[in-house]
């Protein structure tokens, strides 16, 4: 009986193999939905924190808390959101157009409703596509006043710009894609939910 035991203990049997393999797979997968989940943290993480520049933005020039925007100087006050900024470009092909946009009420409300859609749209982690467009659309007019490449300013001084191409508007306007590329909603957000809606489900452009 136990010669009969013992010839059952084949050298060639392979489970302990089998068990590392496994082992190995699953630790690979386990890696994979790490790596897969804090990628999802970090750009809700990058979405949030832009979402905050952009909704700061709106509301210290809505009621001027004494940062970019004086106290009596907010849009609540009677003061242009765009007057200081779109009145100072002194470089650019469009310099001209922009100082007769600047302090109008239509661009006042469109530059408003712009930051404000935005900065809702990250911090909520909906219509990021939208949010997308818009945004982009509001850098690079903004990097077109700003006009890096310029080497001076039409009343001959130099422009001081630290870059001929690439500056910050042009890093937020990247930033915003990317967000939306990668649904960057679903994490610490409503993005899923927001997919779900019949309205947005038969647009995806509103995703």
């Amino acid at each position: 009986m136990a010669l009969h035991e013992h010839s059952r203990r084949s050298p060639n049997f392979h489970l302990p193999s089998l068990r590392r393999s496994r082992t190995s797979s699953e630790s690979a997968v386990s890696a994979h939905t790490d790596t897969h989940t804090a990628q999802a943290y970090a750009f809700a993480s990058l979405r949030l924190l832009t979402g905050f520049i952009f909704l700061w933005a709106f509301l210290d020039k809505a009621f001027g808390f004494g940062y970019a925007t004086p106290s009596g100087k907010a849009w609540i006050d009677g003061g242009s959101p765009t007057q200081g900024f779109l009145g100072g470009v002194a470089a650019g092909p469009m310099e001209s157009t922009f100082h007769s946009w600047a302090g109008a009420t239509w661009a006042d409300w469109l530059f408003m409703a712009g930051l404000l859609g935005v900065g809702l749209a990250l911090v909520g982690g909906f219509a990021l596509r939208l949010a997308a467009v818009a945004g982009t659309a509001m850098m690079t007019l903004m990097w077109v006043a700003e006009w890096p490449p310029a080497r001076h300013l039409s009343d001959g001084s130099p422009t001081m710009s630290p870059n001929p191409l690439v500056d910050y508007h042009l890093i937020y306007a990247v930033v915003l894609i990317a967000l939306a590329l990668a649904s960057a909603g679903n994490t610490l957000g409503v993005g899923k939910i927001w997919a779900t809606l019949p309205f947005v489900r038969t647009n995806g452009w509103l995703r």
